[in-house]
């Protein structure tokens, strides 16, 4: 199913609802997908099942501009380094090899939750930054919670996926990641989520190696600057939550990012 959060286009009221071909389906007031998590899925699937077959109201005309991220209001957003041929390049562009521990540790950053923004939502430029970037990503949303999960478990854990652009600033992220921290106001302003969290089962027929083969691209001015595929991931969001929660609590609606994928930003390019 493919689920989305969206501000009523009457009412301005936050609701839920899921995607039946172009119209949403939506479900009563008051319903939030992050309620929806917590279990092994039977919720979300019940509720879905609801949306589809009974729906509260179904909208068929609607505006891109009423899409919400899937979860407003996230506990945490972590984003990964998970694809090789990025790292590979940003770290070339800087005169360094590979380093070997990142084949061996799927490392991320904690992002600002409190900056995540709606998939059509216009990016204000932060104060300072003459350097803006994208980067192009995908996000799974965490359905469990637990602690020092194993890959079995926390492949049962991701209750869907969705499309997720990091927005940077380059210039200040260099002078701070020169001083050892970071990324810090370069990476925090804003996260664009969406538009839709799609469950594991309608992604199962494309998938290859440790994810998907679907189609990632990112355009700017209407010209594509990148294209890739989510096939190529070399972390898959099983193993980047499984060390997430190493000795540590994961919980519902946790958000884990791919981090960007080849091709998927200005700087590498």
């Amino acid at each position: 199913m493919r689920w989305v959060t969206f501000r009523h286009p009457t009412s301005g009221e936050e609701r839920v609802g899921v995607l039946v071909g172009e119209d949403i389906h939506a479900l009563p007031k008051g319903s939030r997908l992050l309620d929806l998590l917590g279990d092994d899925g039977e919720r979300l699937a019940e509720a879905g099942a609801q949306a589809t077959t009974s729906p509260d109201e179904v909208l068929s005309e609607w505006e891109q501009d009423i899409l919400l991220p899937p979860i407003p209001h996230p506990p945490s957003v972590r984003d990964f380094y998970a694809f090789e041929q990025h790292v590979r390049v940003a770290r070339q562009r800087r005169g360094l090899e590979m380093d070997p521990d990142w084949y061996e540790l799927p490392v991320f950053y904690f992002s600002n939750p409190n900056a995540v923004k709606a998939p059509y939502e216009d990016i204000a430029v932060p104060p300072g930054c003459t350097g803006m970037d994208f980067e192009l990503g995908v996000a799974a949303v965490g359905g469990l919670g637990g602690a020092n999960l194993n890959l079995e478990e926390a492949e049962r854990h991701v209750a869907g996926l969705g499309g997720l652009n990091g927005w940077r600033c380059r210039d200040i992220q260099r002078r701070e990641m020169k001083l050892s921290m970071g990324p810090v106001k370069g990476k925090d302003f804003a996260t664009s989520l969406g538009p839709c969290l799609v469950t594991p089962d309608e992604l199962e027929p494309y998938r290859r190696g440790r994810a998907y083969d679907l189609a990632m691209r990112a355009s700017v001015n209407d010209e594509e600057y990148s294209r890739a595929t989510l096939a190529d991931i070399f972390w898959s969001f099983g193993e980047m939550l499984a060390y997430a929660s190493r000795g540590t609590e994961v919980v519902p609606g946790d958000v884990i990012g791919s981090e960007t994928c080849r091709t998927g930003c200005i700087l590498e390019l």
